[in-house]
This record gives C-alpha cells, sequence and structure tokens, in this order.
C-alpha cells in the first residue's frame, strides 16, 4: 500500500476492490471463476484486486489442488467491521 493515504482510502478508492470483497463477503468463499462472474470484471482485475487484498491482509487463500479458493480473513477485527459497514450501506 502506499504510504501517505489512509487504510480506508486505499482499500475503498477502487470500486472494483469494493466488488470483490464485498461478493467474498456475500459468498463466504469464491474461486476465481465464481469472483469474475459475480462482479463482471474481467481476470486480471480480479486477481490484481486479490493481490491488493491479501496484502492487506482482508482476504486468505486457499490452495486445493490446483483450485485456489478466496475468503475474508475473519479473524482480522477490520474485516469484521468492513462486513458490517457494507450491510449498513445496502
Amino acid at each position: 500500500m502506499s504510504s501517505g493515504r489512509s487504510f480506508a482510502e486505499e482499500v475503498f478508492s477502487s470500486r472494483g476492490r469494493v466488488k470483490v470483497l464485498k461478493a467474498l463477503m456475500d459468498s463466504g468463499e469464491l474461486n476465481i471463476t465464481q469472483l469474475i462472474r459475480n462482479t463482471g470484471l474481467n481476470y486480471r482485475s480480479v486477481m490484481k484486486h486479490l493481490k491488493f487484498l491479501m496484502e492487506a491482509d482482508l482476504i486468505e487463500e486457499l490452495r486445493l489442488g490446483r483450485v485456489r479458493i478466496y475468503r475474508p480473513k475473519w479473524v482480522n477485527p477490520k474485516v469484521r467491521v468492513i462486513e458490517e459497514m457494507l450491510k449498513d450501506l445496502e
């Protein structure tokens, strides 16, 4: 994450990133194909947002053979706060 910007600014500065995060919060866990379908974003964009969200410690990746599953990192208290905020904004 770049310096000079708050954590919230970094996370919510991208509409696509919010779509990916919301899709994961709503579904619990998804693979890349499901994320592409649910967000309407292309593969490259989804992967870029997943990388950022993993570096921000908001999501985690599970590898089951060749399949990669992504899910919110529920042990991080920030994830619960973001989940509540997204629910309240709907």
